[in-house]
């Protein structure tokens, strides 16, 4: 994948979507969340007419604040998992991606002030509408060890959320795939924030 990837989450479609493209403008992945559902399952897809299913993640609980999502390829192969660190997360967004039932990485956001500034702009009456303008969050990508090896940043935006994803570190193939997976996940559970 050539990176810098640019994510752009449409927040104010009436079932949240990402697009995920790289560097040379070509889409790499595809999500349309389902609307009302208890369980969570979401299909990444290659294009954006939902004809080729590339991932599949599936909440391994009904509605819960540390449900566990577990990845797998169109054939059902296993890729990987993510999961909130929850109570933790209440602070600062804190995932672990896991290989198998291994913790291989931890997603959390690198400065938490900024969603307890943004919550209290948002309060303000319509100049509150602006917040996607003014505070942009930042997720770090880290290994067991703490070495970043990518980084999520948001984009000031109004209508939709854009985001910017670096890699810092070399990946290999299926550890890419787990970050990547994880890094969709978390915005559409993070999605109310930023």
């Amino acid at each position: 994948m050539q990176y810098p990837l640019q994510l752009t989450f449409k927040f104010w479609a009436f079932s949240p979507q990402i697009s995920v493209v790289d560097a040379q403008g070509s889409l790499q992945f595809y999500v349309k969340q389902k609307l009302f559902k208890l369980k969570e399952a979401i299909t990444v897809f290659a294009d954006a007419e939902r004809t080729r299913p590339l991932y599949y993640i599936k909440a391994d609980r009904i509605i819960d604040f540390s449900a566990r999502y577990d990845f797998t390829d169109e054939n059902g192969v296993s890729i990987g998992a993510v999961k909130r660190q929850g109570l933790k997360s209440l602070w600062r967004a804190r995932y672990d991606v896991f290989n198998g039932e291994n913790v291989s990485f931890t997603i959390q956001e690198k400065n938490p002030w900024v969603k307890v500034a943004d919550a209290l702009f948002q309060e303000i009456p319509l100049v509150g509408m602006l917040s996607g303008f003014v505070f942009n969050p930042t997720y770090l990508v880290l290994r067991a060890d703490g070495a970043v090896v990518m980084r999520l940043e948001k984009i000031p935006s109004f209508l939709s959320r854009q985001f910017t994803i670096k890699a810092l570190d070399s990946l290999n193939e299926k550890e890419e795939k787990q970050v990547l997976l994880s890094l969709m996940m978390m915005l559409l559970l993070e999605k109310n924030r930023g």
